[in-house]
């Protein structure tokens, strides 16, 4: 993947204003390597809850108003879409509580290095999130940002980075990550891509198409085009591939696409029905599942191809398999007990045991990045829930008609899932945090389903 996307200073400590310049046209696409003098600087001073967490996002403020690809308004109608992406961000996670560009003044160009904190101490905000945006001589654009406590009129961090006029809204999505692990000490998500399966057509003969997009829903693009099924993708570790299920001929195969290079790649076919495709932590195997003489279970194979290991082997439906974080065991579903439920084993296969007892059902489990939470469909109600890995502490997130299929943000407090309408069979992307509080719904094109959420962009 050509690194088109620079850091320039990160996280570093207050510097004087005559030093406010944050992006120097880097010498090559090589990025700049980050500086970190004191670490995180300064403390912060609101002790209440994040929900309660008031942060003024003015628009971004421009040096001049210079025209440039990326919008036909000029740096400064740039600087005010900006601020808009970075408000949107931190308000829908639903962690705290912004208020955005429309509703506050305009800071001038000097005033993001020093504030007027009289105006925003007047309109209680406790902290302050403001940047600016420039267009080079070359065509690229620079953006920086930084976060303030209006309380203690102290810089808290800052960030900036040299972004070719296509990725203005990365630079927003790191301006926002910068911001929301400063303030919660959580990793971010908002710079991550999310994959999906685009539906159109009737509810009885659906067309399944691959798309990609932002976490955002921004920047939507399709990869098949809807001649052959697919199903169920998952991003490589490495970002930079994607694995997918698909029905070529009414035979399923498992590719793995390469978003920069647009090459596809066999790892395996069957003539047997074929079931949810899954990398390993290190990219190294492919789980999946298969129907083979009417018993279902599940195999790892190389993701370069060849011979598949079976790992379960019991009479019955063995479908799933999430890897934990550290690669060591895997969670899957089965209904060798008589009903949906889930299960742990050992990467290789050993040590089968049950891990729900909870009454209901328990279908497509997905490992927490962080490893300390599974996700999983309540097949018997059709919600989203979460448990520990051992099967205890289940809590219930969301209670919609049919949800299924969770998948996890990067830094695992996020959870995103399909929700079928009843009657009409329309599915839409939602996502919810761990509070089971702060749902939405994504906005898609057309219909969703099978949403696989990628990890942080580099």
């Amino acid at each position: 993947m050509k690194k088109t996307f620079a850091a320039l200073l990160m996280l570093t400590v207050s510097l004087p204003v005559a030093a406010q310049d944050l992006g120097q046209k880097p010498p090559s696409d090589t990025p700049v390597e980050v500086t970190e003098e004191e670490g995180l600087s300064g403390s912060v001073s609101f002790e209440g809850n994040l929900e309660d967490l008031g942060i003024a996002i003015p628009s971004f403020a421009t040096d001049r108003d210079a025209p440039t690809p990326a919008n036909s308004g000029g740096t400064a109608a740039l600087g005010r879409e900006l601020a808009q992406v970075v408000y949107n961000d931190l308000k829908n996670n639903g962690l705290f509580k912004p208020v955005g560009p429309s509703a506050l003044p305009q800071p001038s160009f000097g005033e993001i290095t020093a504030p007027a904190w009289g105006i925003w101490s007047g309109r209680s905000a406790e902290m302050l999130v403001e940047g600016y945006v420039r267009a080079g001589a070359d065509g690229r654009l620079t953006v920086g940002c930084y976060l303030y406590d209006v309380q203690l009129q102290k810089e808290l961090a800052r960030a900036g980075w040299v972004v070719p006029p296509a990725d203005w809204r990365r630079a927003a999505h790191k301006c926002a990550d910068l911001v929301y692990s400063r303030l919660s000490g959580e990793s971010p998500f908002f710079d991550s891509r999310i994959a999906y399966i685009a539906e159109t057509g009737p509810k009885g003969n659906r067309v399944k198409r691959l798309a990609i997009m932002d976490s955002d829903g921004a920047n939507h693009r399709f990869i098949t085009n809807g001649r052959a099924t697919a199903l169920t993708p998952r991003y490589s570790p490495d970002y930079r591939k994607l694995m997918y299920l698909s029905y070529v001929d009414k035979n399923p195969r498992i590719y793995v696409y390469d978003i920069g290079t647009g090459r596809q790649t066999l790892v395996t076919q069957s003539t047997n029905p074929t079931f949810a495709p899954r990398w390993s932590p290190d990219g190294k195997w492919v789980l999946y599942s298969m129907a083979v003489a009417g018993n279902t279970d599940i195999y790892r194979v190389s993701a370069q191809g060849g011979q598949s290991v079976r790992l379960t082997d019991t009479p019955g439906i063995d479908i799933g398999g999430s890897y934990s974080p550290d690669g060591r065991q895997i969670v899957f579903e089965s209904d060798r007990s008589g009903s949906q439920q889930c299960y742990v084993m050992n990467a290789d296969g050993s040590n089968q045991r049950r891990i729900s007892f909870g009454g209901g059902r328990c279908a497509t489990p997905e490992w927490s990045p962080r490893g300390d939470q599974i996700a999983f469909t309540n097949a018997s109600s059709f919600n989203i829930s979460v448990m520990n890995p051992s099967g205890g502490g289940v809590r219930t997130l969301t209670h919609g008609w049919q949800d299924e299929a969770p998948t996890w943000a990067p830094n695992g407090r996020v959870i995103q899932f399909f929700r079928t309408e009843r009657n009409t069979g329309k599915t839409a992307l939602y996502q919810v945090d761990l509070t089971g509080r702060n749902e939405r719904r994504l906005a898609t094109p057309v219909d969703g389903s099978d949403p696989a959420w990628g990890p942080i962009l580099p």
